[in-house]
């Protein structure tokens, strides 16, 4: 597998006010923006920027979204990459390939992305069959990230922070949490998702107790069925008004 298959090809752009996330997260995020803003006049200083951080919690709740936010926000590459596509059976294979996805963002000085981080990251105290080459492989991670430049981010998501391997763990300067929307979190994202659409098919029941993804998912799937649905009686009336 060559450096090209392993990363995600998406080029969106996203705002960080577009996002909807918890206050604390919102505030520690772009408190980690404004540092790599001013990194040289911090250097002066001795003092180091964050540029490690985990993001952990649902599926669909906003990880890859900050990931790429903050990559417009400080204008910078993203090298997106899902880590359950590169594992191979091979776990030096494995390792070589995460190696050369660090290399990737180190020379570009980009945000790297590394979803679905427990399928490298995982605790070396499991009884995993294979726990001595991943005991390999996780010794590998810890030494790419403690050497991972301050000009860089790293940013990685798990929706099993449990499983996570203590001692990478503690190598995060920053542990972000994702939680589910609650009903009023949601009505506000709902309002965003359907101003994209016009009035008169917006009036549409609304889900609870599901993730944005879900949320923006069903969303765009009634819209889907309501315009087909209005083009085809379109079709209808402009037909009947050919024949008659």
């Amino acid at each position: 597998m060559n450096l090209y298959e392993l990363v995600v090809n998406d080029t969106e752009k996203i705002a960080l006010d577009d996002l909807l996330f918890s206050a604390e997260n919102k505030a520690a995020l772009l408190q980690t923006i404004k540092e790599h803003k001013y990194i040289e006049e911090l250097k002066k200083y001795k003092l180091k920027v964050d540029h490690k951080i985990l993001l952990h919690g649902h599926s669909g709740c906003g990880k890859t979204t900050t990931a790429k936010a903050i990559a417009t926000a400080l204008n910078k590459n993203i090298v997106i990459v899902n880590l359950s596509t590169i594992i191979d059976a091979k776990i030096g294979e494995t390792s070589k390939n995460v190696k050369a996805l660090f290399d990737k963002a180190i020379r570009e000085k980009a945000v790297l992305f590394l979803d679905e981080f427990d399928q490298i990251g995982k605790s070396r105290d499991n009884q995993d069959k294979d726990v001595a080459e991943m005991k390999r492989l996780v010794n590998t991670i810890i030494q790419l990230i403690d050497y991972f430049p301050s000009d860089c981010l790293l940013l990685c998501a798990t929706n099993y922070y449990s499983s996570i391997d203590t001692a990478l763990l503690r190598r995060f300067q920053i542990k972000l949490q994702f939680e589910m929307p609650n009903e009023k979190e949601l009505d506000r994202y709902y309002n965003k998702v359907l101003a994209d659409f016009p009035v008169h098919l917006q009036e549409i029941p609304l889900k609870y107790n599901i993730s944005y993804a879900e949320a923006k998912d069903y969303v765009h799937t009634t819209m889907k069925k309501q315009i087909i649905a209005e083009l085809e009686l379109q079709e209808q009336q402009e037909l009947i008004k050919t024949l008659s």
